[in-house]
């Protein structure tokens, strides 16, 4: 892998590599861009097939997280890390007191949370080490799991996304289908569930489709089928890149809103939705809840101030669709706009 190439490819920015022999530690600190603040971004641990997968995917995540701070307002630069989880069996603490110490040393340039493969009892390990670590429990002065406020985001959005391209105001009755009903996407079940939606999901892990089913009345799909499924609205829940070459012809909804990041695999598959004329909430901004949340950790938590915060994601997503379309362009391009219109103007 040429690493600079590819640093260049996604405008950065800065790459930190740690490795610890005594814990297996194998990490990656991707720090975008820190002109608005501190970098701020969750802490990735699964397995990855190559050392190329794991920075490409650090990289991606990073460069998400700035466009999502930027464009929510938030005084953080973006900022991710990845963890290659050890293969066989490993000292968890140990892994993450190392990863821990791996932030201390870099100084409160970059700030962590949970992602996927993490956990607030692991946010807990990091915290004994360093202070750089949101998303810890409430009694000790954390935010607790953000995902309940990324999936209250990703439902806003959704209803913006709902009125403006269907007219509606609510959404008794709209078919949902939800890929992936891991952290975020069980509770975006919940919040759209109580609302009225009526939703098929899919699962790698039937027991977590089955659990949606059970509490909330969910159809279960599965996870070669659910794209083409005849809905109202798809949402993308599951690990990145979910929006493809083979994906998006099969996609039967209007619209495409959900809380994994980087859904598009490539950016041309934004054009692709838009030629399709299905309307997409760009990832970065509709899943900016959890981001919100732990940002709030470091100023002072304010449980409902957050609450309002991520409330405004539905103005959000209006702007973005209504910019779109005056503008006639994809609404990807129109979030990256605006994101970097934030970025120029807090360089000056």
């Amino acid at each position: 892998m040429q690493i600079f190439e590819a640093m260049e490819a996604y405008d950065y920015g800065e790459l930190h590599l740690r490795r610890d022999a005594a814990t297996g530690l194998r990490a990656i600190v991707a720090v975008h861009d820190a002109r608005l603040g501190p970098a701020l971004g969750g802490c990735r641990c699964i397995p990855y097939d190559t050392e190329e997968a794991a920075i490409t995917d650090a990289m991606r995540l990073a460069r998400g997280m700035t466009y999502k701070a930027a464009i929510s307002g938030i005084p953080h630069g973006g900022g991710k890390s990845v963890i290659m989880r050890p293969e066989g069996a490993f000292d968890r603490a140990a892994l993450f007191r190392a990863f821990g110490q791996f932030l201390e040393d870099l100084g409160g340039h970059y700030i962590t949370a949970e992602d996927s493969g993490t956990s607030v009892e692991d946010m807990e390990i990091i915290r004994s080490v360093t202070k750089n670590v949101t998303g810890v429990k409430k009694e000790n002065g954390g935010s607790g799991d953000p995902s309940p406020f990324t999936a209250l985001g990703v439902r806003r959005g959704i209803e913006a996304l709902v009125k403006f391209k269907l007219g509606r105001d609510d959404l008794e009755g709209l078919r949902v289908a939800v890929q992936g009903v891991g952290h975020v996407g069980y509770h975006l079940c919940k919040e759209l569930h109580a609302l009225g939606a009526n939703l098929v999901v899919a699962d790698i892990d039937p027991l977590k489709a089955e659990r949606a089913q059970r509490e909330f009345g969910a159809e279960v799909g599965d996870l070669a089928s659910i794209f083409a499924t005849e809905c109202d609205v798809f949402a993308p829940c599951a690990l990145g890149s979910a929006l493809n070459d083979e994906t998006i012809p099969a996609l039967n909804c209007s619209i495409v809103a959900g809380a994994a990041n980087n859904q598009l695999a490539q950016p041309k598959h934004g054009d692709d939705l838009y030629q399709r004329g299905i309307l997409y909430g760009p990832d970065y901004a509709i899943n900016a809840g959890g981001l919100m949340n732990v940002a709030a950790e470091v100023a002072g938590y304010d449980a409902d101030a957050v609450t309002e915060r991520v409330m405004g994601i539905y103005d959000i997503l209006w702007e973005i669709a209504d910019r779109a379309k005056g503008a006639m362009q994809p609404t990807h391009l129109i979030a990256d706009m605006i994101a970097q219109e934030r970025l120029a103007s807090a360089a000056r």
